[in-house]
């Protein structure tokens, strides 16, 4: 780190005489950008212990980029014609699970290790169809090495871990607690008890956009840097971190810097996931209808911006009640002057991937709130029926885990009976949203429209 030029920051506490004392499952440009940029803010102010160990469920690519650097890279944050890079220093290592498992629940059962965190998105919980448990899906993710993890821990004698999952999941400490009993319940029924007790699974809601690294990111960066981080991540300055406090263990000091722990982590995370995602999504499936690339192409456009506005402040904020002192209108303005920023390139087309597995928590749970009152949600409706298009797979690439099933539906019921397989009594959300019969007749309007 001595070759990097005066500008760029650095870290100055000593790694080497650190233990890992966090697994994280899912160990992507968000968590990078996110829990290991507050977790390297605790190590730099002298907490000690907190070192990331990452797994990587699905390719060798990470673990590949980072090990050569010892864990290391660089973290820009972007705003305006700003850039800030620092060197973060909180991951020590990565393992890619397929060949590494054994080192991976070793670590996990290590007496050194106190929490277990997770960005492995939606589909990465192996949820079926009713919100449990896909057992053949869960072997396939971070339950088997967890699971095997905390028996050996138990058989030591040790305490249980912290599960903290980071994902954009609605309740999701309580979704990760109830889907680990299942996998535990099928697979090892004498950890039921001790992991009742001895664990904790806190809900948690993060927020900071990070958009994908281009080739450009990486070459502008070099040039600024002397050299070559191919680990690299860019993001914009905000960034929130709110967590309920409710931990098995240890755990770093990150409330004190600029976290919040919080007895009830539910409105907050709402508001993130109705307002924030919801409106991205909006943007996404209706800006590139549209023709739009990047998110500030797609908030500056008159027809999205209207949409966004009336999703986020007559939808999504009018859909439960917020906490004491959070401002909704005063985050909805937050929202669009952080959508509006050039400098983050944040594409549509990645917004938009794994479509399924987020509108329920992004639109149809605001719609099911309207709908027993009685009132419509045009907006969203607008924003379902883009997605619904995307789906068909007609013109952008369709990167979801349903997406077969989705244009096959398509194929089978056209544009006439596409909306009632989705969403009427029976259809393929309707437990999320089973929508009445006037939404149904809006919906299939606006589904044939261009």
């Amino acid at each position: 780190m001595r070759h990097l030029p005066d500008a760029v920051e650095r870290f100055s506490y000593d790694r080497t005489r650190q233990a890992i004392g966090i697994v994280h499952f899912g160990i992507g440009a968000f968590h990078r950008a996110h829990q290991a940029w507050y977790t390297d803010r605790c190590l730099e102010a002298g907490e000690r212990d907190w070192l990331i160990g990452g797994v990587s469920l699905r390719s060798a690519e990470v673990a590949e980029r980072l090990n050569p650097q010892d864990g290391l890279y660089t973290l820009t944050e972007r705003s305006g014609d700003e850039a800030a890079t620092r060197v973060i220093g909180a991951l020590r290592k990565v393992w890619f699970s397929g060949p590494e498992r054994q080192a991976v629940i070793a670590r996990i059962a290590s007496p050194e290790c106190h929490i277990v965190s997770l960005t492995v998105t939606e589909k990465g919980y192996a949820m079926d169809g009713e919100g449990g448990l896909d057992l053949e899906q869960a072997e396939a993710s971070f339950y088997p090495l967890l699971v095997q993890a905390l028996g050996w821990r138990k058989a030591a004698g040790l305490p249980g871990l912290t599960l903290l999952s980071c994902d954009n999941l609605a309740r999701n400490g309580a979704v990760l607690q109830g889907l680990v009993g299942e996998y535990i319940l099928a697979r090892a029924p004498p950890l039921q008890g001790w992991f009742e007790d001895s664990c904790r699974c806190p809900a948690s809601m993060v927020d900071r956009i990070v958009p994908a690294t281009t080739e450009e990111d990486l070459a502008q960066l070099e040039g600024r840097l002397g050299m070559t981080d191919r680990a690299a991540v860019f993001t914009e300055r905000f960034s929130q971190w709110v967590i309920e406090d409710d931990f098995a263990g240890p755990r770093p000091g990150w409330e004190r810097h600029g976290a919040q722990l919080a007895g009830n982590v539910a409105p907050y995370e709402t508001a993130k996931l109705r307002m924030l995602n919801g409106a991205h999504s909006l943007l996404a499936y209706c800006g590139l209808a549209r023709g739009h690339v990047f998110v500030h192409e797609a908030i500056a456009d008159p027809v999205l911006r209207v949409l966004v506005d009336r999703l986020m402040l007559e939808e999504a904020a009018t859909s439960f009640v917020p906490a004491e002192g959070q401002d909704l209108a005063a985050y909805a303005a937050q929202l669009v002057a952080r959508f509006e920023d050039p400098e983050l390139n944040h594409r549509l087309i990645q917004i938009a991937m794994d479509g399924s597995q987020k509108i329920p928590q992004r639109w149809l749970e605001t719609l099911a709130a309207h709908q027993r009152e009685g009132r419509a949600c045009p907006a969203i409706l607008t924003a379902l029926a883009a997605w619904i298009r995307h789906v068909r797979g007609d013109a952008d690439p369709v990167n979801d885990p349903l997406g077969d099933e989705l244009r096959a539906l398509w194929a089978k019921e056209g544009c006439a009976g596409i909306v009632p397989a989705l969403f009427g009594p029976g259809g393929l959300f309707a437990q999320h949203w089973k929508a009445d019969v006037e939404a149904l007749d809006r919906l299939t309007k606006y589904v044939g429209e261009r």
